[in-house]
């Protein structure tokens, strides 16, 4: 979403039991979702742990469905979410898209802007769970520094990329939250599993 900023600071979030289940992942589990790598180059050099993910061909009916990381993140994720959602978004909304994601070691994610109309509407979170003084996350040109055990919302709709030339791995958990749709912009909602 175009937030009219590039970078909104959401404040400290606890994620303590986030970061520990995320963290006790097998490499599997970053393993068994590739859909986001095979569909978009820029997600080429990164990992995911999807635990929602909205169907983009029936936008803009919003259709959910859950994916194999709601059963292994759920109980420690949705709090998380909500918490921040309580305290920064209007009621009544829903979280169309939430994962952790890998950047590896090494990697990259090219400059890009997010171009499904789903992107338009929901604001796009980042919680770090892990980073290094070596990852960039860039702006539209600019240089930011997210830190660990704190919330951010991205402006997706400027041109953005990360840089990992750190020697660990960078994990930061992400999700779209929709907020109630305005008379101009009904949605209906469905969930599937």
């Amino acid at each position: 979403m175009d937030i009219g900023i590039l970078l909104r600071e959401l404040g400290p979030v606890d994620i303590t039991t986030l970061s520990a289940a995320i963290l006790a992942q097998e490499q599997s589990a970053w393993d068994e979702h590739k859909y986001r790598q095979q569909e978009y180059e820029v997600h080429k050099q990164t990992e995911s742990i999807v635990m929602v993910f909205v169907n983009l061909e029936s936008w803009p009916t919003v259709e959910i469905h859950k994916e194999p990381g709601w059963e292994r993140l759920s109980e420690v994720a949705v709090p998380v979410m909500h918490e921040i959602i309580k305290h920064h978004y209007p009621p009544g909304g829903t979280i169309i898209r939430a994962m952790a994601a890998k950047l590896l070691s090494g990697g990259r994610i090219t400059p890009h802007t997010d171009t499904h109309p789903s992107f338009h509407r929901g604001h796009r979170i980042h919680v770090p769970i892990t980073t290094n003084p070596r990852v960039r996350f860039m702006i539209d040109g600019r240089p930011h520094q997210l830190q660990v055990g704190q919330a951010y919302e991205i402006n997706n709709q400027k041109n953005h990329s990360v840089m990992n030339k750190g020697a660990d791995d960078r994990i930061t958990f992400i999700f779209d939250y929709v907020p109630p749709a305005t008379p101009a912009g009904k949605s209906t909602h469905h969930q599937k599993k």
